[in-house]
């Protein structure tokens, strides 16, 4: 790959702090690779009105890849521009439509620009309110045809077919594309029962793929039952262009500044960025190996420990440094 270029978008709260051992990591594992950095978020309103930029929303269509940290801030919790809004927008201008979150061994696949929350919505003259879950064949198809392409063998699709009529829909696309995957078993699960399973027997599913609400839910559920939900990466691919990898956590205000977030979620980011992103699968995975070697060595306070969100990253490169020596 030529001429690489990460745009790294720090947001708000914790974010900028966990940014920069993402930002370190990259300098050490891909050096080759340019990172520049973009507002986004809280910080973009402050700075320019606007949760997203055209500046920067010029400078991730043209990257390589986008590694985003988490964005939000109670200050603009009621506000007609809300740092969320930036997120939305550029998934929707990337069309960055297949979700990856992984939770230990299974994967979660969750389509992420259609559905409940891209649907129409607005309030009646009667005072009802609305939001409308749309869905066409093709943003279906395109989304499980991923999922069976990176499970190991067995996809679970999980939709609501007995009540909704854009799950009958979905469960019949994943049964076109499940006839050009012999090799891949395949079953349908309604929503309810997947959250009831991936609570008490996770240890079934291998990769399961879903509509957007569900697999927002599910994802941190799962999340939870693994490990919790602030160790969580995510991947956020689309068909040709830029992919968006971030943390699933939130930008946590509360312990902004104070140098105690734990980098993990971020740095696991990073490594689905070096395997999706950058096409470097051995990279990505002696970066999830040297996390997992700081978890040990070096855990942060969320996790019983003392390192701060600097002592974090520093174990997490020495580890690289002896695995790259």
């Amino acid at each position: 790959m030529s001429d690489p270029t990460v745009v790294l978008l720090p947001g708000d709260g914790v974010g900028p702090e966990v940014a920069r051992e993402a930002k370190l990591v990259l300098e050490l594992v891909a050096p080759d690779v340019a990172v520049e950095e973009r507002l986004i978020g809280a910080a973009a309103i402050r700075a320019t009105g606007d949760p997203l930029p055209e500046e920067t929303l010029a400078a991730c269509r043209e990257a390589t890849a986008v590694l985003k940290g988490p964005v939000g801030d109670p200050e603009f919790d009621a506000a007609d521009v809300r740092p969320e809004q930036g997120l939305l927008r550029l998934r929707a201008a990337l069309d960055a439509y297949a979700n990856l979150r992984p939770a230990g061994d299974v994967l979660i696949v969750r389509e992420l620009v259609g559905g409940l929350y891209f649907g129409a919505s607005g309030v009646r003259d009667d005072g009802t309110v609305f939001d409308t879950c749309e869905y066409h064949p093709d943003q279906v198809r395109r989304v499980v045809r991923r999922a069976f392409a990176l499970s190991r063998g067995h996809v679970t699709s999980v939709d609501k077919a007995n009540v909704l009529e854009t799950s009958r829909m979905w469960r019949r696309v994943v049964n076109e594309v499940a006839s050009q995957f012999p090799d891949v078993r395949v079953e349908h699960m309604l929503v309810d029962n997947a959250a009831m399973q991936l609570a008490t027997n996770t240890e079934q599913f291998d990769t399961i793929v879903t509509e957007n609400m569900f697999g927002d839910i599910l994802s941190d559920l799962a999340a939870a039952v693994t490990g919790g939900i602030g160790l969580a990466p995510s991947a956020s691919l689309a068909d040709g262009g830029p992919g968006i990898f971030e943390p699933v956590h939130g930008s946590a205000p509360d312990i902004a500044g104070r140098g105690i977030a734990n980098p993990t979620a971020m740095l696991r980011s990073t490594a689905l960025l070096l395997d999706h992103g950058l096409g470097r699968p051995e990279d990505a995975q002696a970066l999830m190996r040297a996390v997992d070697a700081a978890l040990e060595s070096a855990p942060t306070f969320d996790l019983g420990g003392t390192a701060s969100t600097a002592e974090f990253g520093a174990a997490v490169r020495e580890q690289l440094a002896l695995t790259r020596a």
